[in-house]
């Protein structure tokens, strides 16, 4: 499983609120794919996920 990372190579106070909600979308949506995985997976891909959430917050905080 891969997690999309915010790749926007843009300073983050340039980043559009709509390119933020689409990172954090493509984040949560990983997580449907780890009920398929085996459970030795898991642990791993939510800390991806949690890295690309984390990303995208970061990059969308000085957004608002």
């Amino acid at each position: 499983m891969t997690v999309p990372v915010p790749g926007d190579p843009r300073p983050a106070a340039a980043r559009p609120l709509a390119a933020v909600r689409a990172d954090v979308e493509a984040a949560l949506a990983a997580l449907d794919e780890v009920s398929g995985r085996p459970a030795a997976e898991h642990v791993a891909a939510f800390e991806r996920v949690h890295a690309a959430l984390g990303a995208a917050l970061t990059a969308g905080s000085t957004s608002y």
